[in-house]
Parts: C-alpha cells; sequence; structure tokens
C-alpha cells in the first residue's frame, strides 16, 4: 500500500512519521507530476486551509484530486483538511469571492469554531468503528455544524461533530498525527485496502 500526502503546508510530516510507524509506505505531493504516482489513497494534512487551497489551485492540483476524490479515491483530511473537503464553510464569502477547496464532501465546517491558538485542547472521546476511545489534539480547530445525506457522523466532543465519514472521505476536527495512537490512522487505512484500487 502507498499513500500519498500533501505536502503543500501544515503538519505533513507528523502523517508521514504515523504512517510509517504502521508500516505502510509513503509520498509527498508538491506538484502536478508527484500526483501522477500510484496511490492508494491521500491524506490532507492540517494547517493553514486557505493557503492550502490558494496552492493547490495555483499548482494545478486542485481539479485532479477533486476527480480523483469523486472516482473513489479515499482521501483523510484532519482540520483543514476537513475545512478543504467540506462543500460549505460557514461565514466564507461569496462563492465567486470563497478561497479554492475540494468540496467533495456534503458537510457544512466553521473554521476557528474552537477559538484562536489559547483555545487549542485536548480530550477523549469514542469513535465509531473504534474500540476504546481516542486522544484528541484541537488546534484553532474547526467542526462540523451540519452533515449531509450519506454522512456518518463518527465523534462528537460536547456536542459538536469532530469526525465523519462520507463513502471514501474522513475527515476528523483534531489531530490524531499529533500524538502516538495509531488507531484512527489504522481506521483509514482499512477503508484504502477495502476499495482495493490504486489511483
Amino acid at each position: 500500500m502507498r499513500i500519498a500526502v500533501l505536502a503543500l503546508q501544515g503538519a505533513f510530516l507528523e502523517h508521514e512519521l504515523m504512517l510509517r510507524r504502521l508500516g505502510v509506505d509513503c509520498f509527498e505531493v508538491r506538484q502536478p507530476d508527484d500526483w501522477q504516482q500510484p496511490k492508494d489513497g491521500l491524506i490532507i494534512p492540517g494547517g493553514e486551509s486557505t493557503t492550502q487551497g490558494k496552492l493547490l489551485h495555483d499548482l494545478q492540483l486542485l481539479q485532479p484530486i477533486r476527480e480523483a476524490i469523486a472516482s473513489g479515491l479515499p482521501v483523510f483530511g484532519t482540520c483543514a483538511g476537513l475545512i478543504l473537503l467540506a462543500h460549505e464553510v460557514e461565514g466564507n464569502s461569496p462563492a465567486a469571492e470563497a478561497p479554492p477547496r475540494l468540496g467533495t464532501m456534503s458537510i457544512t465546517a466553521a473554521r476557528n469554531a474552537y477559538g484562536r491558538q489559547l483555545g487549542s485542547f485536548r480530550t477523549t472521546s469514542a469513535f465509531s468503528g473504534i474500540t476504546g476511545d481516542i486522544p484528541m489534539t484541537f488546534i484553532r480547530a474547526p467542526y462540523i455544524v451540519e452533515a449531509g445525506a450519506g454522512v456518518a457522523v463518527l465523534a462528537t466532543v460536547d456536542g459538536r461533530i469532530v469526525a465523519a465519514r462520507q463513502g471514501s472521505q474522513l475527515v476528523t476536527a483534531f489531530h490524531p498525527e499529533l500524538g502516538t495512537d495509531t488507531r484512527v490512522h489504522a481506521y483509514f487505512l482499512n477503508e484504502c485496502m477495502r476499495t482495493s484500487s490504486t489511483w
């Protein structure tokens, strides 16, 4: 198995280290040529969603990644990755002026919903499909305001949706890569294996 990790900005290295702990090969996507490599899934890391979206657009990666996800490529977005995958984002400018994003998942996200850096926190909570509570690190995190048709809610914290899945798309508002617990990444890898396809 080989996983692509979007490496334009943000905490991509931490995801790569987590994948390697699980014995999975990965490569960084920085240019269109990188994207052409065979892959079984894609991780979109936390960071700054506006910056990542603009770079995806400027580097002509936005459309090919969107098309691959629409075709069934498993994708895992954390924090900023959740915002990039969300079909709607609360408080955005009109569509013509909104920052570029993939918009492939039927969710509405609230960005920086947990406040600024000083509002970051850690907790534990249940995650559907994983036995036992998992650690969750939130950093200027979004959350999911609304989950549309076909979206399964996987985890909530204080009544707010912080993890969800739609088909082969998985998102978390928290950063599972910023710790030692590999179970959320393993959950994603199981989805990659289930699809039995390489893009």
